[in-house]
């Protein structure tokens, strides 16, 4: 298994919901539930990845490692690349798990799941998808389906597409991508020194500038989509969902 740094990239500017990462969730910022999380899933370092020193001082306070990162970066997969170099650059992890600090939900095993995909040493990338079971999900351009070629009984397969659409065209499962990954390092470094594809900026997809430039990509299957917080009411729902238990 490949020795694995998970980074945790987070920014105030959010056009829906503005300093989300310091937004309170039961007492606690939401980004720390995210770290937390990471951390429960037990595979190597956790590293917070901010500009900002309010979200810096909430990691640090919570007792995780915290890089700065430039502001300008035009994306979490730069921040994370700055951040990984500037916390280990003598290369003693050969995986980054992205994670994205929005998911105070997440269940430790999705991480897991993408880093065993990894396992296989012709895939440069691996993400996750989970079956699309509302019909609603399909027709939503705001849920990024995934063209999986995926064996019968198999847990992951090759991604072959990413689109807003609802690909494939035909009877059978579509699938919701799910946006976590899992990287070997030199596959990262690779994917952020490239220019922006054509259909990445047509779908205003950032994976697809990886498979236009040949790089192969692992989907593991799994059967929980997280909840991301992009609104005022996604953040009442997470409320909701973490709520202590009554006594």
């Amino acid at each position: 298994m490949p020795r694995a740094l998970t980074v945790v990239p987070a920014r105030m500017a959010s056009t829906r919901l503005p300093g989300k990462p310091l937004a309170d969730i039961h007492g606690k910022p939401m980004i720390v539930h995210v770290l937390e999380r990471a951390a429960a899933a037990d595979l190597g370092p956790v590293l917070l990845a901010c500009c900002e020193p309010e979200v810096a001082e909430a990691g640090r306070a919570a007792g995780f490692e915290t890089v700065m990162t430039d502001p300008d970066l035009p994306s979490g997969s730069d921040r994370v690349w700055q951040a990984v170099c500037r916390f280990d650059p003598e290369g003693r992890h050969d995986a980054v798990i992205n994670l994205q600090g929005d998911l105070p939900t997440l269940d430790p095993e999705l991480p897991r799941a993408a880093l065993a995909a990894l396992a296989d040493p012709a895939v440069d990338i691996a993400t996750l998808v989970a079956e699309i079971t509302d019909p609603a999900e399909a027709a939503n351009p705001n849920v990024v389906k995934c063209a999986l070629a995926l064996a019968a009984g198999a847990s992951a397969g090759r991604a072959l597409y990413f689109s807003r659409a609802a690909v494939p065209h035909g009877v059978g499962p579509l699938f919701h991508h799910i946006g976590l990954y899992a990287y070997r390092r030199a596959a990262l470094a690779r994917f952020v020194a490239l220019p922006p594809g054509v259909l990445e900026q047509r779908e205003r997809l950032e994976q697809l500038r990886a498979l236009e430039a040949g790089m192969s990509i692992a989907a593991a299957r799994v059967d929980t989509t997280p909840l991301g917080v992009d609104t005022p009411a996604d953040l009442d729902r997470a409320r909701l969902l973490l709520a202590p238990a009554a006594p």
